[in-house]
């Protein structure tokens, strides 16, 4: 056991030690704009990662492992939806829809859509684009998570527009994939957080938070002139029934930036905590179960808009990885000790960021980091160098 654990120990300290190679899956260029998303699977089934991304009005496969062939997946427009369309997606997960085993692609760009994975070849850019729910606003964050039980992936989408123009302001809800998902014209649509989420809520987590079996659903939103009722971390209890609305449980307020909460056992002691950031403000932090003490891992990083929770050093705990929202943003990765104490290590900096994963992108056995940078206008990862 103490050689087990000089091991982790060591393999800790050259890893925090040691330089993260940074890969440029693309560039920016004039013609890029602001790209917010990025999953990574292999599509083609070669035995490399490929790359969904939108920008430019267009959803791309970027193919692994040198990134130069370029897939277009769906080109956006107005037959998209009746709102008027981005040139990009402002969040997006990977999911199988139809369950042909296949990854599909989920995204949300004014309307919240998927994009069919095709069964002959994935390369050949015939993805059906079908509409998911066209009256949901503001969708920020879109996750995946089994909401009420069945043993299928669920899709959580908020709805995060405030006015009363909007069917449902300032709303959490979850998506129940339809029994027919190549007919249907919208999903099955549940409101849970029921115009109680003000502000500019921003992405959700999930997880069963209070043992009870069903699991339950956090929140972050900014706050400011434009987002009033902002500025808070939140979790929604699921009811034993599976009804609608959820209660929501408040963990703090006055949290300037608040942009993402997710649930997770931080410090080994089977209780669920929060991992948590200021992505519009400073600071990573989290929230300590059973009472949710909250406590702060580091003030100092600027705009931490992404969060990721992963074993990134394979020590058998959890670490956290974020990345600033700014061009020179800074990326870091923040090593567990097992009990809930962090020390902050840098990936990179000059690097903005929208959305962070963590995913083996070189097929050596541990988690890169990969990132959509949104004011950097670029999508890279950074590669582990856990040997």
């Amino acid at each position: 056991m103490r050689r087990l654990l000089l091991l982790f120990l060591l393999t800790s300290t050259s890893l925090a030690q040691a330089d993260w190679k940074k890969h440029i899956i693309v560039p920016k260029s004039p013609t890029t704009g602001s790209i917010n998303v990025a999953i990574a699977a292999d599509w083609n089934q070669d035995g490399h990662m490929d790359v969904i991304t939108t920008f430019a009005g267009k959803a791309w496969m970027i193919v692994g492992p040198d990134w130069k062939q370029r897939v277009i997946l769906h080109r956006f427009g107005p037959g998209d939806s009746e709102r008027r369309v981005g040139k990009g997606c402002i969040h997006g997960v990977g999911m199988d829809v139809d369950g042909d085993g296949d990854i599909d692609f989920c995204g949300s760009n004014q309307t919240v859509f998927w994009l069919e994975c095709p069964d002959d070849d994935p390369l050949s850019g015939a993805w059906k684009f079908r509409t998911i729910d066209d009256e949901i606003h503001g969708t920020h964050c879109l996750i995946t998570g089994d909401v009420d039980g069945d043993g299928k992936l669920d899709l959580i989408a908020n709805s995060g527009r405030a006015g009363d123009d909007k069917p449902f302001p300032n709303s959490l809800t979850w998506q129940k994939i339809p029994p027919k998902p190549h007919e249907a014209k919208s999903w099955i649509r549940h409101v849970f957080g029921d115009r109680d989420a003000p502000g500019g809520n921003h992405y959700t987590g999930i997880g069963d938070v209070n043992g009870d079996g069903k699991p339950d659903i956090s929140c972050a939103a900014k706050g400011g002139e434009k987002f009033p009722g902002g500025q808070w971390f939140a979790w929604w209890e699921q009811p034993k029934d599976g009804s609608t609305p959820w209660k929501k449980h408040l963990l703090a307020e006055d949290q300037v930036g608040a942009t993402n909460i997710i649930p997770h056992d931080l410090d080994g002691d089977g209780q669920l905590d929060f991992a948590a950031t200021r992505g519009h403000g400073e600071g990573i932090l989290w929230f300590k179960a059973p009472d949710f003490e909250l406590i702060e891992i580091d003030q100092e990083i600027v705009n931490p808009h992404s969060l990721a929770i992963a074993d990134l050093d394979a020590d058998g705990d959890p670490d956290l990885v974020t990345c600033g929202l700014a061009a020179d943003g800074v990326a870091a990765w923040y090593a567990n000790d097992g009990k809930g104490n962090f020390t902050k290590n840098v990936i990179g900096k000059d690097q903005g960021s929208y959305d962070t994963r963590t995913i083996d992108m070189d097929g050596d056995g541990d988690l890169d980091v990969l990132i959509a940078g949104h004011f950097s206008q670029n999508v890279v990862w950074f590669e582990n160098p856990l040997k």
